[in-house]
């Protein structure tokens, strides 16, 4: 197992309600027969009593049916490590950008602009095929951030077209200017609502506007009423699934530590609220993956070994 010293975050161990979290990973949930994708999960954060390295994680995932997953960064950091452990993994594409909570803390140190050329760099390479997650946070970010949010956001819809790449927005209450952004300078192609948080109504004008939807643990938990909701109005072909790992853990293990293996679950969950067979579901979502990031296999790996080999000096990778 890699040294959890070298991860680039560590998660919290105390849940948001200041409770003591089961620190322990939930078991492995039986096997898809169809294979499916995670498209937006966080392997770089240690999480839980005894972290799982990243190749625990991928075969863990590959053992219940995950083909992939899309690893996604959130500062240049962050996103550094995604497109070079995408390079080395064949399991792994990348998606980078500088998540919308950090914008603000990029340009009060005045290096926004300097952060946003390089995630169009990093997004110019090789099994990058996301820019994200990128958008708008008015949970966590005051009035004061959102000039700088707002200002990176388009920024960063400018790299996905440029580079005709997919893009995942991070939308926390902040629906109405998010829709209003993509829909005045115009979406890329390929637009992904990661982690999905509105409503039907919502859901019914993403899909009019061809943007896909990606759901996660979340829509297992009993308040979760508008997400079962959004799931049941969309067209098949729009729904994606999701872990956000390690956080969004899927009921029943909600809390715990979350990663690939565990989207079977969500999965089930979903077909067995829309009626549907889990194969099916499975098959479909797949093909909605690869047309949205296209194939993991387009592009071979560049290199072997582990990115969070100690003789790597994070620094180094651009």
């Amino acid at each position: 197992m890699g040294d959890p010293s070298n991860y680039i975050r560590k998660r919290e161990s105390r849940a948001e309600n200041g409770q003591t979290r089961d620190l322990s990973y939930p078991p492995l949930p039986s096997a898809l027969v169809v294979a499916c994708y995670d498209n937006h999960a966080h392997l770089e954060i240690a999480d839980g009593d005894d972290p799982l390295d990243y190749l625990e994680q991928l075969d863990m995932a590959s053992s219940v049916g995950i083909r992939g997953i899309v690893q996604v960064g959130g500062d240049l950091e962050t996103s550094r490590w995604s497109a070079e452990m995408a390079s080395r993994e064949p399991r792994m594409l990348a998606a980078v950008a500088i998540h919308p909570n950090e914008a603000p803390a990029y340009e009060a140190a005045g290096t926004l602009d300097e952060a946003i050329a390089e995630i169009d760099e990093l997004a110019a390479r090789p099994r990058v095929r996301a820019v994200g997650e990128t958008g708008l946070d008015y949970f966590r970010t005051d009035e004061a951030g959102r000039p700088a949010q707002h200002r990176s956001f388009e920024a960063h819809i400018e790299i996905a077209k440029k580079h005709d790449l997919a893009m995942q927005i991070h939308d926390r209450e902040a629906h109405d200017e998010v829709i209003e952004t993509l829909l005045r300078v115009g979406a890329p192609e390929r637009t992904v609502f990661h982690c999905f948080s509105g409503d039907a109504e919502m859901a019914r004008l993403c899909a009019d506007n061809g943007w896909y939807l990606s759901f996660a643990g979340n829509i297992t938990f009993k308040n979760a009423t508008n997400l079962r909701e959004a799931l049941e109005t969309i067209p098949r072909d729009r729904i994606l699934v999701e872990t956000d790992a390690p956080f969004l853990t899927p009921l029943p293990h909600r809390g715990r530590p979350n990663s690939p293996y565990l989207i079977p679950v969500t999965l089930r969950f979903m077909a067995d609220h829309l009626g549907t067979d889990v194969a099916m579901l499975a098959a479909q979502i797949t093909s909605n993956t690869e047309l949205v990031y296209g194939s993991w296999d387009a592009e071979p790996v560049s290199q072997g070994g582990s990115p969070w080999d100690a003789a790597i000096d994070p620094s180094e990778l651009a």
